[in-house]
């Protein structure tokens, strides 16, 4: 209850402060420019949303819902979240939208219409998508047939309804961004990195996240106690993994099967990003996510 108390205080000032005339604005934001010129590639796209945990979230597997027309919901402190339809329907879905409306809802967590996403969207890791990435992805979403169904509205405490908060959410912990590989790495860890850090947002689960649900850099991947839907998740760098006995076998072949050295079963969330994304993906990326997670770095 305190700790409700305290993010309750914390965002009542930032709306406060939103209310009070201050526009928050961020420089050099990284605004598409030529995403109409490039090709994209539907089974490139389609592999990277399925990597990106699109479909896992934006389909209600619980109740038959239909791909990507919308999410079962997600419990979480702040209230409860629904991800929004995302097939071509031109009223409930994205088919009215352009490729750079995709790009800045996708990469800046901003609407169409301007208004900030909820951090729940995991935009902040998917910023570091190319242009490329984003033209693939699109010309994926294009193929998907519509599902006439409205998106539910996010059921939200006050004062987390209120959007106006998250103009300056935004403002303090997120910074646009591309993913750079690293020049000294190979290849392999690379691929992993991108994997990991871009498009299966590792650290969205597996890192802590202070009062206003941003996440705590400075504990990267070192596990949380709250989660949305209840329970935690353990530290995944690659001091704590080596602790517990991992290798990167063992890691590559948990994100395939499930199945962990010991032979337990990985359920819950975990279970599910299993089941619905990362059983999808080649050897050779399981490969590097594992080489990736086990890399010091």
């Amino acid at each position: 209850m305190r700790r409700l108390l305290l993010r309750l205080t914390a965002v009542a000032g930032i709306v406060a402060i939103s209310w009070g005339g201050m526009t928050v604005s961020r420089e050099g934001d990284m605004t598409a420019s030529s995403l109409g010129s490039l090709q994209g590639d539907i089974q490139r796209g389609a592999y990277l949303a399925r990597a990106s945990g699109c479909i896992a979230c934006h389909t209600n597997f619980y109740d038959g819902g239909k791909p990507l027309a919308g999410g079962a919901p997600l419990e979480t402190a702040f209230g409860t979240f629904y991800a929004p339809n995302l097939t071509m329907d031109k009223n409930h879905g994205i088919g009215d939208w352009t490729i750079d409306a995709f790009a800045q809802a996708v990469r800046e967590g901003v609407s169409p219409e301007g208004d900030p996403y909820y951090p729940a969207f995991p935009y902040s890791f998917y910023t570091r998508f190319s242009d490329q990435d984003i033209a693939d992805l699109w010309a994926a979403f294009r193929t998907v047939p519509a599902v006439e169904q409205a998106s539910k509205e996010q059921d939200l405490h006050f004062p987390f309804n209120i959007r106006a908060g998250l103009h300056l959410w935004q403002r303090l912990y997120f910074e646009p961004q591309r993913f750079q590989p690293d020049a000294n790495k190979d290849e392999r860890f690379n691929r992993g990195a991108f994997l990991v850090e871009a498009a299966g947002h590792c650290a969205a689960c597996h890192t802590p996240r202070n009062l206003l649900g941003a996440l705590k850099d400075d504990a990267a991947l070192s596990g949380a106690d709250s989660l949305p839907g209840g329970g935690a998740s353990p530290a995944i760098h690659a001091t704590a993994l080596k602790e517990r006995g991992w290798d990167v076998n063992d890691l590559a072949y948990a994100l395939r099967s499930g199945i962990t050295p010991d032979g337990d079963i990985l359920g819950a969330s975990m279970g599910e990003v299993i089941k619905q994304g990362t059983a999808f993906l080649s050897a050779d990326d399981r490969q590097a996510i594992a080489t990736y997670l086990m890399s010091e770095h």
